[in-house]
């Protein structure tokens, strides 16, 4: 008989709402490529690239975290005692090979990139995630390559608006990084990470996320300014931006951990509305 409370473990350590994110951002680089809808097969095996690479490193993030995780989320499925090591080493392998097994009917592009930053995401986890601003940039860097492997799924990799959305990403990710890793600040002393929060503080570092998210809703205008897009995208990424920054200053203001870590998770969801909402917009 299944265990549903165990799968239910299962799925928190996948944490799917980041890796439909990513399955998403691959989606909308090939709409942005071709400027109409991909092929079924295109759409497919750009989403599970995506998603089964995020995948595969938010479960190793919670395997080598555990120790840190005892003292911020005890509640986890690792540090509760609800999944077992081996257990997340097998789900781990299975998720993995799902992605690797999808690159290989994009090219041989998609497999080098897929194997390339499956790797950076095992080290981060493994021993960047200890650097601090270099392992932020490592998850940032795999985050903003989702959106190009959709233009090389669909065989365009140097779309111009490809690349200020995979720029806009980052900058996103980054903020969201460095914001997250400010509310962890115990946890990682534990873990002796050298995080942005802990060398300077947690107000500087929510500071520098804060410009960072300005940063992007400055660039999230390029798109129209260049004249690539036109009234529908900016009107949704108004709407997208207004909740960003919303949460933002929510983020900014609040002096409770557990408070802070609900609107860092709000603008990670405000951010896949939009890019939900401007994919919608861009195919009807």
């Amino acid at each position: 008989m299944f265990n549903f409370k165990k799968i239910k473990g299962l799925i928190e350590l996948l944490r799917p709402e980041l890796p439909f994110a990513a399955g998403l951002c691959v989606i909308m680089g090939e709409i942005i490529t071709l400027g109409s809808v991909p092929s079924v097969r295109e759409l497919f095996l750009g989403f599970t690239w995506g998603f089964f690479l995020s995948g595969s490193a938010m479960i190793l993030n919670d395997y080598f975290d555990i120790e840190v995780d005892k003292v911020n989320a005890p509640h986890r499925p690792l540090p509760s005692g609800l999944i077992s090591l081996k257990a997340v080493i097998f789900f781990t392998t299975i998720i993995t090979l799902i992605g690797l097994f999808a690159s290989f009917f994009i090219n041989k592009l998609a497999v080098l990139l897929y194997i390339i930053f499956w790797i950076i995401g095992f080290l981060y986890n493994w021993k960047f995630k200890e650097k601090g601003l270099v392992g932020n940039l490592f998850v940032s860097l795999s985050v903003s390559i989702t959106i190009i492997l959709g233009s090389i799924v669909v065989g365009s990799p140097w779309n111009k608006s490809v690349i200020i959305f995979s720029i806009m990403l980052f900058l996103f990710n980054l903020g969201e990084e460095i914001a997250a890793d400010a509310m962890d600040i115990a946890g990682d002393k534990k873990r002796n990470i050298k995080s942005i929060a802990i060398l300077i503080g947690k107000k500087n570092a929510l500071n520098i996320s804060f410009s960072l998210f300005i940063i992007f809703i400055i660039l999230s205008f390029l798109p129209v300014t260049l004249g690539l897009f036109g009234l529908s995208y900016f009107v949704l990424i108004s709407l997208t931006d207004i909740t960003i920054l919303f949460w933002a200053i929510r983020l900014m203001k609040s002096q409770n951990n557990k408070k802070a870590r609900i609107y860092i998770r709000r603008l990670y969801l405000s951010g896949i509305s939009g890019i939900f909402l401007i994919i919608i917009s861009m195919i009807i």
